[in-house]
């Protein structure tokens, strides 16, 4: 694609994913996600060209701008949404597809030092929650939904929703929207694992205590019952005296 639709596909997406974008006038002047992809795809076209300072320069003055820091080597497919967008970084050998939508926190960062392939790729349609985390050179897959605060380090099949820390797979309560131009979020249906174990741990203790209170108390009636004596011939009361 040409820069100039790569860009319209930017603004395009705004458009379709966010329901507080009430105009065009109003989302090329107030979006800092759409001003930082611009740059970034001004800043990448420099890169490409051999013109690695002047990109660097670009790159760093966006950030300046809009708070979001994209590598100019990164390379970005169409329909890049970052919502909010303060606080994301993106890494210099990420590769993003189309139809990404990040959140404001997120990083696709490395975890070494070494030259070659160092951070995450995403296949298109991936959405990343505030906050998250994508670490290494690691791949997500199409469709994979990335909960807020999470740590990925390992790759992610393609259509799953991964939370945690680090982030593990799960299924989320309802079933993905049909309609391709919106992004399901559903961040209050996706299960907590741990949650639902420390929930499990509460009733069993609950269940326990009540067998230990019901032991105690039978246990209690039978001793009470081993030292009461039985009536008989040595301890019946006296015969009244007769007259």
């Amino acid at each position: 694609m040409t820069l100039l639709r790569l860009i319209a596909s930017d603004f395009a997406c705004i458009r379709a994913r966010d329901p507080a974008a009430r105009g065009g006038l109003e989302i090329a002047l107030c979006y800092p996600g759409l001003h930082a992809a611009i740059g970034h795809r001004l800043a990448h076209a420099l890169w490409r060209a051999g013109a690695r300072f002047p990109a660097r320069c670009l790159s760093y003055l966006t950030r300046a701008v809009t708070g979001i820091d994209i590598h100019p080597g990164a390379r970005i497919g169409p329909g890049f949404f970052i919502d909010h967008g303060q606080g994301v970084v993106i890494g210099e050998t990420a590769v993003v597809g189309a139809g990404v939508t990040l959140y404001h926190g997120v990083t696709l960062g490395g975890v070494s030092w070494s030259p070659g392939k160092r951070h995450p790729t995403l296949g298109d349609g991936v959405m990343v929650g505030a906050g998250a985390k994508i670490l290494g050179p690691v791949t997500l897959g199409e469709g994979v939904r990335v909960g807020a605060n999470s740590v990925v380090v390992s790759d992610v099949p393609a259509e799953c929703t991964v939370i945690g820390v680090p982030a593990r797979i799960v299924q989320t309560e309802a079933k993905p929207s049909a309609d391709p131009l919106r992004v399901d979020l559903n961040h209050h249906l996706i299960p907590d694992p741990v949650g639902r174990t420390l929930a499990r741990l509460a009733d069993r203790i609950a269940f326990l205590e009540a067998r230990l209170a019901e032991t105690r108390a039978t246990r209690s009636e039978a001793s009470a019952a081993s030292f009461s004596v039985p009536p008989g011939p040595c301890n019946a009361p006296p015969d009244r005296p007769r007259h």
